[in-house]
């Protein structure tokens, strides 16, 4: 019975309630999405209101100005580094692959360069070699920096990082230079030629030749000044070439080693451990300064049993040291020798030299003479220039030479008294300042500038020849006219080109290591001097001292040098 009650109210379902019920299910779906974006919309709603409720977020700081500039630093000092590193590679490459000269011309002028010191190379670097055929000669196929040599002496800076091959000077030169590697032992003025010879100990077939010239430049240089007395140049060491420093160096280990020879008597090893410097100029001054560097930093550490003999001395004739430095400089050497226990002898004129000690002449405060004996195991001396045979010979040929005594007189623009076409530079000429290093090389770029001036003005005057022959064939005023407007422009340009004035030096400035890392420095600012003293002055020393070195390569070894004795110390060993 339930059964037909079922089946009774199925059969009662009719078409509208099928209607009805299709619609609500159609629209329960309906509903339930209205809910889904109401809950959706209220999600949202409290997300805004979460959102508006949190704390805004903390904005990044900005980088405070001094680590701005800290950051600005850093990169500038980058790209400085890397400019010159660039420089310096330039300046490598360039050194290494030489460019391609120009022959020389048969009909051009002739100019013969003696020496290869100062004044002679800065002469060839600043030298237009295309206008002239150039031939250089000095015994020595190098230049030297000599204000580092007393470096040398000690093996703080090794010999070869100071010394610049000439052929890599002469090779980068657009006209091509000869080279003889020979002493000029004659110069015969009215023939207009240099005798010549090879003193190296391999010889060819010819080693006496003559070198013809139009043009010659003397700038040998000079010789060690004895003064005369007896025993110098036997006995002593001097410091003017690299020979020269090799010999202090293997001198100065042999008085060390010798004093610590078995039963060595204590008065002999006190002999052979007091240094002597002859000479209180910048030469003497830093040699006895790099001296007592060495026995300080280096000597006494390895050999301790020296520590209580070694003894660097001093002897200058004139009343004090550094006579071409300001008061206050002197006194702040003679201070800081003080302190480093090295002995002044002022006013002490030396007599007679033994390969054992010194008879010196002593002038006493009370104006009393008294002659004294200084034993030595090392003596230096770095007193002043003597005249070189070949320029000795060379005064005697000109009339106007016989009252020179140092050197060839020269006049304002470095021609030789009494001479045609004869130029002298550095050491062997005489002028109105101090024959040092800055003089020569001053008078040597000017030399330089003025046969420059010479081979343009020459080729100017050729053209002006050349347009006058053509103005006085012109046909017609027109040609006339426009030759006549050409040749006053070179009349301009050859008035231009002679206004070369007389040499002038510029002083810039004196400096001289004193030791214990100071140094002294007179410098010239302006319209006055800068006088300077100290471990700062060291420091620019060495700057100016790097700057000056002749080429790129010199400058590195020399800095190379410097690390290293300051990683590893001098090297104590004989050789």
């Amino acid at each position: 019975m339930a059964g037909s009650t079922l089946a009774m109210r199925s059969s009662m379902v009719t078409p509208s309630t099928m209607r009805i019920s299709s619609f609500s299910r159609v629209a329960r779906p309906l509903r339930s999405n209205g809910f889904l974006q109401q809950q959706s919309f209220q999600r949202a709603a409290a997300r805004r209101t979460y959102a508006d409720a949190a704390p805004a977020p903390t904005p990044t700081p900005k980088p405070k100005k001094k680590f701005r500039f800290l950051r600005w630093t850093w990169r500038l000092t980058l790209l400085t580094g890397a400019g010159l590193t660039g420089m310096l590679a330039y300046s490598i490459y360039e050194l290494r692959h030489p460019i391609e000269q120009i022959e020389p011309d048969p009909s051009k002028k002739t100019l013969v360069v003696l020496g290869t010191g100062w004044g002679s190379v800065s002469l060839l670097k600043k030298l237009d070699t295309e206008n002239y055929n150039v031939i250089v000669i000095s015994p020595r196929n190098y230049f030297l920096f000599t204000p580092l040599l007393p470096s040398c002496t000690t093996g703080l800076v090794e010999h070869r990082s100071i010394m610049e091959p000439i052929r890599n000077i002469l090779r980068q030169k657009k006209g091509g230079v000869r080279f003889y590697e020979a002493e000029a032992t004659k110069i015969d003025y009215e023939k207009r030629v240099v005798y010549i010879s090879d003193d190296s100990e391999i010889k060819g077939e010819i080693s006496h030749t003559e070198v013809p010239f139009d043009m010659l430049v003397v700038g040998v240089g000079a010789e060690n000044a004895t003064f005369g007395i007896k025993g110098v140049k036997e006995n002593s060491c001097f410091l003017k070439e690299v020979g020269d420093a090799q010999k202090i160096r293997k001198r100065i280990m042999d008085c060390v080693e010798t004093a610590m020879f078995k039963d060595q008597t204590e008065e002999e090893v006190k002999r052979l451990l007091h240094m002597v410097v002859v000479g209180g100029g910048p030469t003497g001054v830093e040699f006895a300064g790099e001296i007592q560097d060495f026995f300080n930093e280096d000597l006494k550490k390895w050999i301790p049993e020296i520590k209580d003999n070694f003894h660097v001395t001093l002897v200058e004739a004139l009343p004090n040291v550094l006579p071409m430095f300001s008061k206050q400089l002197i006194d702040y050497t003679e201070s800081t020798f003080k302190e480093e226990s090295i002995t002044i002898r002022a006013k002490t004129m030396v007599k007679n030299v033994t390969d054992k000690f010194i008879q010196a002449e002593v002038t006493k405060p009370d104006g009393s003479k008294e002659l004294e004996t200084i034993p030595y195991g090392l003596l230096v001396w770095a007193t002043g220039n003597a005249v070189r045979n070949v320029v000795r010979d060379l005064m005697n040929q000109i009339p106007a030479q016989k009252n020179s005594r140092r050197g060839l007189a020269v006049n304002e623009y470095l021609v030789v008294n009494g001479a045609e076409n004869v130029w002298a530079v550095g050491d062997c000429a005489i002028t109105n300042y101090a024959p040092t290093a800055q003089v020569a090389s001053q008078e040597g770029a000017f030399l330089a500038r003025m046969f420059n001036t010479m081979a343009k003005t020459e080729a100017i005057e050729k053209e002006l020849q050349h347009l006058s022959e053509i103005q006085s064939q012109a046909k017609n005023n027109d040609e006339r006219n426009s030759v006549f407007d050409e040749i006053r422009e070179r009349q301009k340009q050859l008035r231009r080109v002679k206004q070369i004035g007389p040499f002038q030096y510029s002083h810039q400035g004196s400096l001289a290591y004193i030791g214990k890392e100071r140094a002294v420095a007179d410098i010239s600012w302006l319209s006055g001097n800068i006088a300077s003293g100290g471990t700062m002055t060291y420091l620019f020393w060495r700057s100016a001292y790097l700057s000056m070195c002749f080429s790129t390569r010199n400058r590195v070894l020399v800095t190379v040098d410097w690390i290293k004795a300051k990683l590893f110390g001098r090297d104590v060993s004989r050789e």
